[in-house]
Formats: C-alpha cells, sequence, structure tokens
C-alpha cells in the first residue's frame, strides 16, 4: 500500500512537472491552440503527441503483465459504451476547457503558481465534485435499499 501511494505521488508530480515545464498551465497556450480560425499555437497538439508514446508503450507492458507491479489489478475502463451520460460530460468538459483554457490536471499543477484563476478553478472544480457525488448517492440510494 505505501509504495503504490509513493508511486502514485511520483507519478503526480512527475505529471505536474511535465505540464509546468511544457507550459499547458498557461490558459493563453490552450485557448490559442482551440483558436484555428486566428493566431493557432499547435504547441499543445505536439504535448498530447508526446504524451501518446509513453502511453503506448505502457499499454504494450500492460499486454504482457498479469496485474501491475504497485497494485492487484490494473484499472483500466472496460466500457466501450458511448452514451448520454459520456456525451454530456465531454460537452461539460470542453465548454469548461474552452471558456477558461484549463482542465482538471493544468488546475491542479498550475496551483502552484499561486495566480486566483488558478485557485478558483480548482475550488469551482471541487464543488463540482462534491455536487456530482452528491447528485449521484441520492440517485443510487434506492437501488442501494433494496
Amino acid at each position: 500500500m505505501t509504495q503504490r501511494i509513493l508511486v502514485s505521488i511520483f507519478c503526480g508530480i512527475l505529471f505536474g512537472v511535465g505540464l509546468v515545464v511544457s507550459d499547458m498551465v498557461n490558459p493563453g497556450r490552450v485557448l490559442a491552440f482551440l483558436d484555428v480560425a486566428g493566431a493557432w499555437d499547435p504547441s499543445l497538439a505536439f504535448v498530447m503527441g508526446g504524451a501518446l508514446i509513453p502511453s503506448s508503450i505502457a499499454y504494450a507492458i500492460k499486454r504482457r503483465c498479469t496485474r501491475p507491479a504497485f497494485d492487484a489489478e490494473f484499472h483500466v475502463p472496460a466500457s466501450r459504451t458511448i452514451d448520454g451520460k459520456l456525451v454530456s460530460g465531454a460537452v461539460l468538459f470542453g465548454l469548461g476547457w474552452g471558456l477558461v483554457g484549463l482542465c482538471p490536471g493544468p488546475a491542479v499543477a498550475s496551483l502552484v503558481t499561486g495566480r486566483w484563476e488558478a485557485i478558483l478553478f480548482a475550488a469551482a472544480m471541487l464543488v463540482g465534485m462534491f455536487a456530482h457525488r452528491v447528485a449521484t448517492s441520492r440517485r443510487n440510494a434506492p437501488l442501494q435499499a433494496r
């Protein structure tokens, strides 16, 4: 358990440092990437493309392993269903990302900058996560009572 937590912390720090070094915590850079009809900045595409390399290696390793090194099982979504819940979540995510240029990972990493926008975004994100938890628990409560 301790190894799993330490590896998780290390991976989170590595991810956050990567976001800061690549300047993906800069909402202006993200918004410039989304401005395909204006002053388009393709640098985000290079970051996304670069992320495919370690991800592809990790999936190739996963296929050869029965379980990960620091956990009892792999936590990869098994569902391939595209339903209304997925689509509506993707739309909300895209709206939030396109409006302010931040998504959860860069928002958490940008907290180290101390910018008020990042702090406000992270606080709003926590409120949204809490609201989802409350709504989900109320929706599932009748199912658990059966």
